[in-house]
């Protein structure tokens, strides 16, 4: 996919206020730690995650998007009436029906002609909501539209923890270790035709007080879905409601193949885009040390051109990427004239890769 009128005005993000560190939830599992014999520290240094946040309990996914997204509006200098079209792409969401985005669409004062709904698919939900968007750019069907995201794993750890005390065993802890790393966030990503934006960089922010938007050049996109299996989080809100909630992952297999499809996404993405030589930065999906390696190394990149923030925020779900390229671009390692990748694998397996002049 190759796009020619689809600005990136602005990211407005939202960062949870409860720092939790991974020495701390160890202390929680310490009967388990006990009954394995395992030192302390098993999760920094298998992940190199050394803390994450948290939601106070009960936090309305809809208000920290809305909180994000009135972010990114002001920041990219549009309005809500001219948002024709608002995405919300968590995971976690507030019901089965209505669409969340209903709920942070009505706060921002987006509706009349909008459309307005939700996607799932898993870590890449906010990226897909960004290619629909600029297909709708694009394609002159709207000038302006808004994609959204909060996720929260205060309750899925909790209950991870509780069940690994309740079966103090290796079996249960291997599967669950991914699950330990994942944190609290939201986001507003507003996409423009770029005749439209009068927008700042995705921080808010851009030196000297100039205004300046980031064109999309291209997006590629490829999946594999015979390896849905290998992570789940589940089931559904109310399917069955008797069913308790659980998050395993086959680590190890959806690091194997994940990087494998990453690969194949990254040489086809150069392909299509038409870029001769690697970008000059990327940001990629966090989900902790041995992941970002891994990729790093099969796409023969530099660790040095790529930005991460997961030894303080951990995996975020859909928003650590967007979340991160905001930060990076706040604290100058992004670039006017750079030539940047978002890189984004997901748990299904798909992954997409969208290719930004800066």
């Amino acid at each position: 996919m190759i796009y020619s009128r689809v600005h990136l005005a602005a990211i407005g993000y939202e960062l949870a206020p409860n720092v939790v560190t991974s020495e701390s939830l160890e202390e929680r599992l310490a009967p388990l730690y006990a009954q394995l014999k395992l030192p302390r520290g098993q999760v920094e240094m298998l992940t190199g995650i050394r803390e994450r946040r948290y939601w106070h309990p009960r936090q309305a996914m809809w208000e920290q998007a809305a909180r994000a997204g009135r972010k990114a509006l002001r920041a990219g200098g549009v309005r809500s009436e001219d948002v024709g079209m608002l995405v919300y792409g968590g995971v976690c969401r507030d019901n089965l029906e209505p669409a969340t985005a209903c709920a942070v669409a009505d706060a921002l004062g987006v509706g009349g002609a909008a459309e307005v709904f939700d996607v799932s698919n898993a870590c890449l939900g906010v990226l897909n909501g960004m290619v629909l968007v600029a297909n709708a750019i694009e394609l002159g069907q709207i000038k302006a539209g808004l994609v959204v995201s909060c996720e929260s794993a205060r309750q899925i750890v909790d209950l991870t923890i509780d069940r690994l005390l309740a079966n103090p065993d290796m079996s249960a802890l291997r599967p669950s270790l991914a699950t330990l790393t994942g944190g609290s966030g939201a986001i507003g990503v507003l996409l423009t035709a770029g005749d439209v934006s009068g927008g700042q960089s995705p921080g808010g922010h851009a030196p000297g007080g100039a205004t300046r938007t980031h064109r999309l050049c291209g997006a590629t996109i490829r999946s594999a879905p015979e390896h849905h299996h290998l992570c789940r989080w589940g089931p559904d809100t109310g399917i069955p409601s008797s069913a308790p909630m659980v998050m395993e992952t086959e680590a190890a297999a959806v690091l194997e193949n994940g990087v494998a499809l990453g690969a194949r996404t990254w040489q086809d993405f150069h392909a299509e885009i038409g870029w001769r030589e690697a970008p000059d930065r990327t940001i990629c999906h966090q989900v902790g040390a041995w992941h970002r390696d891994a990729v790093l190394k099969a796409l023969r990149y530099s660790p040095e051109r790529d930005y991460s923030t997961f030894e303080y925020l951990g995996n975020i779900g859909t928003v650590s990427l967007p979340i991160t390229a905001a930060i990076a671009d706040e604290r100058g390692f992004l670039e006017a004239g750079q030539r940047v990748a978002f890189c984004g694998i997901g748990s299904g397996l798909n992954c997409l890769i969208l290719g930004w002049e800066w």
